[in-house]
């Protein structure tokens, strides 16, 4: 099983970062954090990168359970989604696999919340 899963898309950038952020919406995550990498490696080391942007999504009543099952769990929290431009001129969009993620943590508990994010995630990855 990969640690992630991911679709190449035929949208802008921008609209790319709309259509997963609405996208997550409707399965219950919110986009808490977003980094700019480009933005970022040029501020701090004057080097050219492609579009690439990291998306911080949580969906609070998963997050509560996880951290119920497993108090340090927060260190793999919240689900990174990335978008970032091809070599070929395309946008990706890739999701962290949460089955994957929490596999590490070798809890059943939390194996069965991290199935149900799974679903959701996927849920929205397909939608694009």
């Amino acid at each position: 099983m990969s640690y992630y899963f991911a679709k190449t898309v035929h949208y802008t950038f921008d609209e790319t970062i709309a259509k997963i952020t609405d996208e997550l919406k409707k399965v219950g995550f919110g986009v808490l954090t977003e980094i700019d990498v480009k933005e970022t490696l040029k501020n701090k080391l004057d080097v050219d990168f492609k579009q690439y942007k990291i998306l911080g999504a949580c969906n609070p009543p998963f997050a509560y359970k996880a951290l119920q099952t497993e108090d340090k769990v927060g260190v793999l929290l919240p689900c990174n989604v990335i978008v970032q431009e091809t070599d070929a001129g395309h946008v990706e969009v890739a999701i962290i696999n949460p089955m994957e993620a929490m596999s590490v943590v070798k809890n059943e508990n939390l194996a069965v919340i991290a199935s149900e994010v799974n679903k959701k995630l996927e849920e929205a990855l397909s939608k694009l």
